[in-house]
């Protein structure tokens, strides 16, 4: 399984790790995923997703009824 959220799209993006002095090697920055199980009232189910930490900040803030529309449409999520 990738590393990839699965409401947002973000997965691991890649850069330099910067010695002291400045020397530069290729590393990565991976997503902060968190696997975590949500309610939806709507279906009346629950939905098992590795989201990140972001996704879930949105999830608090627009509810998570809201955020898998938008994952939808955007063609993140599947039906």
């Amino acid at each position: 399984m990738s590393r990839v959220c699965e409401l947002t799209g973000k997965r691991a993006m890649s850069g330099n790790k910067v010695s002291h002095a400045l020397n530069r090697s290729k590393r990565k920055f991976h997503v902060n995923l968190v696997k975590k199980r949500f309610y939806i009232p709507e279906e009346d189910k629950w939905l098992t997703l590795r989201v990140s930490t972001s996704a879930l900040k949105n999830i608090n803030k627009k509810g998570i009824s809201a955020v898998i529309k938008e994952a939808r449409a955007k063609g993140f999520l599947k039906q």
